[in-house]
Order: structure tokens, then C-alpha cells, then sequence
């Protein structure tokens, strides 16, 4: 079984509004899929779905991550098991810093992983850690010591996400639209960052709605979503075909009344 399995996912908000309609899809370690899909097409409930968010609601088929399915687990549990998702909008969190935040996470992780008793990274070893990857990404170190995505430019928060990615180490990271309001230099920063970890211990899985993002990581495969499904799949070469002739050849005609 691949690394990340969804089986005829369907997934509906809280007043019962089905968005996603049946996806079936699997992603594997060293692959990069990528989801692309006009607005509105339900992307982003897929991957608040596979992280756990309670306001979307599982109402059947199963997810399944290194073969435990995972479909009840809370998203802290999915976290401990090695999923990531990096947020389109990452939320601010006054009062909490970078420093700790990610302390505090990695400590969580590693917890889960000893069977429940407290096993700490060294504060050495992870400001080590900590300061390498910053320089890595590009990510000002001063922002080690400032709250979590409070007043950060939109770069500054991207750059961030993959720094936290870059500290977690998931085995699955899922990225939903990281692409969006980058220029081009943190465009290749992010990018380049995702490219370096995914290899034999990690996949990712790219849902995006342009193709920039894929001229700087190039897909294993592309997934076409619409309309809360996947209705083609294909190589690196389908991104390119979607940049040149769009969306609407794969969305549904409208009815006249």
C-alpha cells in the first residue's frame, strides 16, 4: 500500500453540503502529485479533510497513512503519524513564538513516538538544527524570536511553513496552495525547500490552482479536480496543458433554464 491512500473520499461541511464526491488516490514516498482545480472546486476541504479539521466531515470511504487508517483520528494524532499540511492562509498566533512553537512540536512528535513518555530534543541539537535550516530557506533569524506569523509578510509565512516542515519531518506533507502570493524569489525558496525533503522518507502531495509552482518542482503526476473530484490524471505534461487551455473543457455544461 502506498505511503498516503484515500479510498472513495467523500467529504461534507457541518450542514451537510457534500464538496468532495469521491476521490480515490494514492501517493507514495519520493513522489510529488499534484492537484490542480479551478476556485471553488473543493481543493483546500480535501486537504483541511486529510489533516483532521472538524468543520469537514468524513461521511464515507476511508484514509489511510502507511497503511493505519486514520479516517477518526484527531489531526494532532495525524500529526504524530507524519502528516503535514501547510496552510494557504497560515493563522497568527500572538503570544507563542517561533522558537517554541516549533520546540513545543517537535517535542509533541517525538513523545508520541517513545510510547507516550517525554523524550525532549536537546536545546542544543535544536537550535543547531533550528538556525541551519533558517539559513537554508532564507528565513530572517530574527523571526526565531517573534510570534508565530504576527505581522509577517506573506512570504515570511510561507517561508515558515516550509521551515516547520523542514523541522518536523513528516512523512507526508501536504501543501494547499503555498504557491499563492509568492514572488518569484520565495517562489523558488519554498519550492526548492520541498524538493530537497522529499526522497525515500517523505512524499507531498501539491494542490495548487497555477502552474508556476510545478515549473520549479516537477510532479511525478497531475491530478485534474473539479467539482470535488479528480476526472483526469496524468504526467508533468498535463500541468503544462492546463496552463495553456485552463479549466473549462473539464467543467460541467450549464443547464439552460
Amino acid at each position: 500500500m502506498a505511503l498516503l491512500k484515500l479510498e472513495n473520499l467523500h467529504v461534507a461541511l457541518e450542514d451537510g453540503t457534500e464538496i468532495v464526491k469521491g476521490v480515490d488516490l494514492e501517493v507514495d514516498v519520493n513522489e510529488v502529485h499534484a492537484i490542480m482545480g479551478p476556485n471553488g472546486s473543493g481543493k483546500s476541504t480535501l486537504a483541511y479533510a486529510l489533516m483532521g479539521h472538524p468543520a469537514y466531515v468524513i461521511t464515507e470511504g476511508r484514509i489511510w497513512l502507511d497503511s493505519e487508517d486514520v479516517t477518526e483520528l484527531a489531526a494532532d494524532e495525524r500529526a504524530q503519524r507524519g502528516l503535514f499540511l501547510a496552510f494557504q492562509y497560515p493563522h497568527a498566533i500572538p503570544g507563542v513564538t517561533v522558537t517554541s512553537f516549533l520546540r513545543s512540536a517537535i517535542n509533541a512528535v517525538r513523545k508520541a513516538r517513545n510510547g507516550g513518555a517525554d523524550d525532549p530534543i536537546a536545546i542544543p541539537e535544536f537550535r543547531k538544527t533550528l538556525l541551519a535550516q533558517m539559513d537554508r530557506l532564507k528565513v530572517s533569524r530574527e523571526l526565531a524570536s517573534r510570534y508565530l506569523n504576527d505581522g509577517f509578510s506573506g512570504g515570511e509565512k510561507k517561508r515558515v511553513e516550509i521551515l516547520q516542515m523542514a523541522m518536523l519531518k513528516p512523512r507526508m506533507a501536504v501543501l494547499d496552495e503555498t504557491d499563492s502570493g509568492l514572488d518569484i524569489d520565495a517562489l523558488r525558496v519554498v519550492a526548492g525547500g520541498v524538493k530537497e525533503l522529499v526522497g525515500p522518507e517523505m512524499g507531498a502531495l501539491v494542490i495548487t490552482h497555477y502552474q508556476r509552482i510545478l515549473d520549479y518542482i516537477t510532479p511525478d503526476h497531475v491530478h485534474v479536480f473539479v467539482d470535488g473530484k479528480i476526472v483526469e490524471s496524468g504526467g508533468a505534461e498535463l500541468a503544462k496543458k492546463l496552463e495553456k487551455g485552463g479549466y473549462a473543457p473539464y467543467e460541467p455544461e450549464e443547464v439552460p433554464a
